[in-house]
């Protein structure tokens, strides 16, 4: 399952606040919101997806005490093309302009998130 984890806790509430639509034309990516839980620990944003096949389904944030974790939401499970992939890197781009301090401690979508990282 294709993820992004991050060293620290992120404050979903304030993200949410700072939040901005993505919309990218070619290949399509469009994440238009975000929800919030009432707990401040989970985050579901609906995401559009136009490559190969149109796909629809929800990117999670999950969040504890010491790290956040950027995930496909498993029940939505759309097929992991490049385009999902790149959406994911997407909300960490946003979430690292939130706090440029975060550092990436583990994922599997390095060759996505790398020439950020490089920067």
């Amino acid at each position: 399952m294709p993820h992004i984890a991050l060293d620290r806790k992120i404050d979903l509430f304030e993200f949410a606040k700072f939040f901005s639509p993505v919309f990218q034309k070619s290949p399509l990516i469009k994440i238009s919101t975000i929800y919030v839980e009432k707990n401040g620990l989970n985050a579901l944003l609906p995401t559009v997806t136009i490559d190969e096949k149109h796909q629809e389904y929800f990117i999670q944030i999950l969040t504890t005490e010491n790290k956040t974790t950027i995930r496909l939401l498993p029940i939505t499970d759309p097929t992991k093309t490049d385009t999902v992939k790149s959406s994911l890197a997407e909300i960490y781009f946003l979430i690292r302009k939130f706090d440029p301090q975060v550092n990436v401690s583990k994922s599997n979508l390095w060759d996505y998130i790398k020439l950020e990282i490089a920067s």
